[in-house]
């Protein structure tokens, strides 16, 4: 067996703990070769603790290290267990990624510039960010990007609200499978998902409002806000919405009830906003000619003789992105037994890139799934967009 691991030292394990990590020992080894992998696992193991802890790849307190190298070699891996009891999730999300990538705590001479790529893994799992390109692009674009908290410090939040039943429109028939996949990925990405389902557009802005009002936004370094209903193109329909008596929550609520006046929780901080619904009944799709002929419109030329006369002192709506499921005017697609298209390709796209990709590239990737019009077209669209730096989600970081 080859690793690019190089340790050394020595310590203590029992042959009952390595016939935790060599299950098949127990029945078909003899005595002799269990033996000889006891000796193997002491120094293994105790080489790998060393280095987990010399590298900082868990983020310990000076007064955990101390502990620990103060320790007996054959204490060192209580005393690391007890870190990691009180760390729990997250250290075992920073230790299962340290197992996929070896590269972390190789002290050979390998190119330290190129990104660890993560391990293989499949289009239903989130790639976890490498904590060495996490700090290399820290330290390398810090002017850049917006700084993401410590995550034994962070209280991430994130609401979904998704409407499914309603009293005079179809019933969105699939749409649980949506709510399922959004909130694993958020989860996955570090937030505690708030869910609300089958609301009225005043019901909608109650929730938002005391989402909005939560203190752990303070500890926070960003949120998402996911709506998943029918729609139009004013906004977002709730469950009384008909074309007689509409109920709807208008997109500049959202906005509002965020911005810098409403909400200085989120000041300085991204604001994520995802909208899977319909902005009218158009298919969103022609048929077009190779050689389009070019159209003069001299509306929207720029007019030299205007001024500005507002005076700005502080920015009211700032750091937001909104990512909607269609252009406007036309319609976005849900396949009732595989959930909708948007939302699919969304979660497929954070899963595999946002280990290395800001958000934007990720919701372009999104976008050019879509570039070629199938039979049902539609196409995402970035929307009131005033971020001022980039944002890395940093997932397992």
């Amino acid at each position: 067996m080859t690793s690019s691991f190089h340790f050394s030292g020595c310590g203590s394990l029992s042959r009952k703990g390595l016939r935790l990590l060599l299950p098949m020992a127990e029945d078909g080894f003899n005595k002799k070769t269990l033996k000889s992998l006891e000796f193997v696992g002491k120094e293994i193991l105790t080489g790998f603790l060393d280095h987990l802890v010399k590298k900082n790849v868990l983020e310990l307190e000076e007064t955990e290290k101390k502990k620990f190298y103060d320790a007996k070699p054959r204490d060192k891996a209580a005393v690391l267990a007890d870190v990691l009891l009180q760390k729990r999730e997250e250290a075992g999300q920073i230790l299962l990624q340290t197992f996929l990538n070896p590269e972390y705590l190789s002290t050979g001479t390998k190119d330290k510039a190129r990104p660890v790529e993560p391990a293989e893994e499949s289009t239903e799992t989130l790639k976890l960010c490498p904590r060495e390109e996490f700090l290399k692009l820290c330290k390398e674009r810090a002017g850049e990007i917006y700084p993401i908290k410590k995550r034994k410090n962070r209280t991430r939040l994130a609401l979904i609200i998704c409407n499914r039943e309603f009293d005079h429109l179809p019933r969105r028939k699939g749409a649980e499978l949506d709510i399922i996949g959004m909130k694993g990925l958020l989860e996955g990405l570090g937030y505690s998902v708030e869910v609300e389902e089958n609301l009225t557009a005043k019901e909608m802005e109650s929730v938002l409002e005391a989402f909005a009002a939560r203190p752990e936004h303070k500890s926070s370094d960003s949120t998402f806000l996911v709506f998943m209903s029918h729609g139009i193109l004013a906004g977002i329909c709730g469950t009384l919405h008909r074309d007689e008596k509409p109920d709807v929550l208008p997109y500049d609520t959202i906005f509002q009830r965020f911005n810098n006046r409403h909400c200085l929780s989120l000041k300085d901080k991204p604001k994520v906003i995802i909208v899977q619904a319909c902005r009218g009944a158009n298919r969103g799709v022609l048929w077009v000619s190779d050689s389009p002929a070019a159209l003069a419109d001299s509306s929207s030329q720029p007019r030299e003789d205007l001024e500005e006369d507002a005076v700005h002192r502080a920015h009211v709506e700032k750091d937001f992105i909104a990512f909607c499921s269609s252009t406007p005017h036309n319609v976005s697609w849900r396949d009732i037994k595989k959930g909708s298209f948007f939302i699919s390709q969304l979660i497929t796209c954070f899963q595999k890139y946002s280990w290395r990709c800001h958000l934007e590239e990720v919701f372009r990737k999104v976008q050019r799934s879509f570039e070629q019009p199938d039979v049902k077209a539609q196409m995402p669209t970035i929307e009131r967009l005033s971020m001022t730096r980039y944002f890395y989600l940093f997932p397992g970081n």
